[in-house]
């Protein structure tokens, strides 16, 4: 069958429409929250600890900060793009569309994505306000936040499909996701931390894409950067395995 590109652009104008309603409070919340991370982490705790590995510790914490919105607004996109047509009950019309499975994920997660690399770049632009940023591979920088977007908006999809209430779809953000990410890196080196507990968090997959992101800026990580994209191919492949489970099973997608 060949490919429907008129249905996935339906679907990708649709999603990007809904966030276009609302595109001054999506985006202003994550410039104020960056502004207070900046003001809280930069300042207070910048004064005690100026450096970390050559980097001034305001610009160490930008790529932290930026993964940290991206991974939220990621999964919760793509969550509640393709929750809302299962809680409305629309989405038998979709899956009885002439659109296919690959075509489907690709709609919303492509709009999800987008959305996501648009606030990425604005908390990118609003970190210039507070420090000085130099990146050294800026084109590795935005292939690293596409992927990265990419990634965890399958996942954001997986836990849209697989959330049977608003409450769940919170919950793996909130108690899992968020934690993850503190824990990840996002606001120190994990070469700071005692050898036993850096091993601890080598196994928090979160340190390799935050660590990834962070040598496109500084050329300097806390693992190999061949080691981070792998990790993040790596998961993403996961999740298109989950994903194509979903849709070849109908779990939950048609009951």
């Amino acid at each position: 069958m060949a490919f429907n590109r008129y249905g996935v652009w339906a679907i990708y104008t649709f999603e990007v429409a809904r966030f276009g309603r609302t595109i001054l409070t999506s985006l202003l919340t994550p410039v104020i929250t960056t502004s207070l991370y900046f003001i809280v982490f930069g300042s207070a705790i910048g004064s005690r600890m100026t450096e970390i590995g050559g980097v001034p510790y305001g610009a160490f914490i930008v790529p932290g900060l930026i993964m940290l919105s991206m991974f939220t607004e990621s999964i919760f996109n793509a969550s509640f793009g393709i929750y809302m047509p299962k809680w409305a009950g629309t989405i038998y019309e979709l899956l009885s569309a002439p659109v296919s499975a690959f075509e489907t994920v690709i709609a919303y997660v492509g709009a999800a994505a987008t959305k996501s690399m648009l606030l990425g770049l604005v908390i990118f632009t609003t970190a210039h306000l507070f420090v000085h940023i130099h990146v050294l591979h800026p084109f590795a920088m935005l292939a690293f936040m596409a992927l990265i977007a990419v990634t965890f908006c399958l996942f954001g999809f997986i836990i849209g499909i697989w959330a049977q209430s608003f409450e769940q779809l919170q919950v793996i953000p909130l108690l899992v996701v968020m934690p993850m990410t503190f824990l990840g890196g996002a606001f120190y080196s994990i070469d700071m931390l005692p050898p036993v507990w850096r091993t601890v968090t080598l196994f928090n997959p979160v340190v390799y894409l935050i660590s990834g992101f962070r040598w496109t800026f500084y050329g300097k990580s806390d693992v190999a950067i061949g080691m981070s994209l792998a990790a993040t191919l790596g998961f993403s492949a996961l999740c298109l395995v989950v994903i194509a489970w979903m849709f070849r099973t109908g779990y939950r997608l048609k009951s």
